[in-house]
């Protein structure tokens, strides 16, 4: 369905959230305080309606949950695919405001998720996710932009059933490229790997410009 659902495709719950959520960073606040979904029992790609009643989220689902959100107050269903060379994938909600770019996003790792929008464009906005990214196996090579309204008549807002239809789109669509030193990435790999050394236990926030995050 191309167009946003009415009032009446949603229970009274699910209505009551979208309306005490009307912004990205009201939108961001709510999927991080969410557990994470480590898919102990299995892979899944949950809807708005079925993350709402598990009460957790992975990055794609976050994404998701974030699209039906803030498509109800205005926001196109744009979602971001950027591509690790380790095949571990990270999916955000992408959105604009006055003509400059941010995210919404749900991630094991505190830089990874949700940015303010102060991006002139998406290569930018993709970029600033680059160093958080690099862990003992991650570097990003590329990022894909997309619709949801791409996908027809799929029910991506309300299924019950695993969305695989839309992971596999994501990975289809086209992809920028992402081109970065081996220098860099080596000087940030090495960095991660003596920080984890000492602290095993805890996550990296040393990057720059963390300012531009939206936790």
């Amino acid at each position: 369905m191309n167009r946003r659902p009415e009032r009446e495709a949603f229970t009274k719950s699910e209505w009551k959230l979208i309306q005490a959520h009307r912004t990205p960073r009201q939108v961001q606040k709510f999927l991080s305080s969410l557990p994470y979904n480590w898919e102990r029992d299995g892979g899944t790609q949950r809807s708005f309606r079925e993350v709402l009643k598990c009460g957790e989220a992975h990055c794609m689902e976050a994404a998701l949950a974030a699209a039906v959100i803030l498509e109800q107050h205005g926001y196109p269903p744009l979602l971001m695919s950027l591509e690790s060379w380790d095949k571990l994938d990270h999916v955000i909600f992408i959105y604009q405001q006055g003509g400059l770019w941010g995210s919404i996003a749900r991630s094991r790792d505190l830089g990874l998720h949700g940015r303010r929008p102060v991006f002139r464009n998406l290569r930018q906005l993709a970029w600033s996710y680059f160093d958080p990214y690099v862990d003992f196996s991650g570097r990003l090579i590329g990022y894909g932009p997309g619709k949801l309204y791409d996908l027809g008549n799929y029910d991506w807002r309300f299924s019950p059933r695993n969305l695989w239809k839309v992971e596999n789109y994501l990975r289809e669509i086209p992809h920028h490229a992402i081109r970065s030193s081996d220098r860099r990435y080596e000087r940030l790999h090495q960095r991660y790997r003596e920080f984890k050394e000492k602290y095993p236990d805890k996550q990296a926030g040393y990057y720059d410009h963390r300012e531009r995050w939206m936790l």
